[in-house]
């Protein structure tokens, strides 16, 4: 990592970024303390899981979306 000053930064921003698109990070200083960190864009790109990958697996009950029992709500509401 390398320090640049906001000064350095501000009088030629393309020198900078050129060097962060080579894999270089900077450590960007307002006097003398980090304030912020400049380095490249991580592609990790994830590739998205597919739509349905575990379809069948699992059958959703029909009372699903029934209220609950009133011992167990009371549990969760702690009565």
């Amino acid at each position: 990592m390398l320090n640049v000053t906001i000064d350095e930064l501000q009088r030629d921003p393309l020198k900078y970024l050129r060097q962060v698109e080579a894999g270089v990070t900077f450590v960007i200083l307002q006097l003398d303390k980090p304030i912020a960190e400049l380095r490249p864009v991580s592609s990790n790109s994830k590739q998205l899981r597919p739509f349905g990958l575990c379809s069948g697996e699992f059958t959703v009950p029909d009372d699903f979306d029934a209220p609950l029992p009133e011992d167990l709500l009371s549990t969760f509401e702690g009565k």
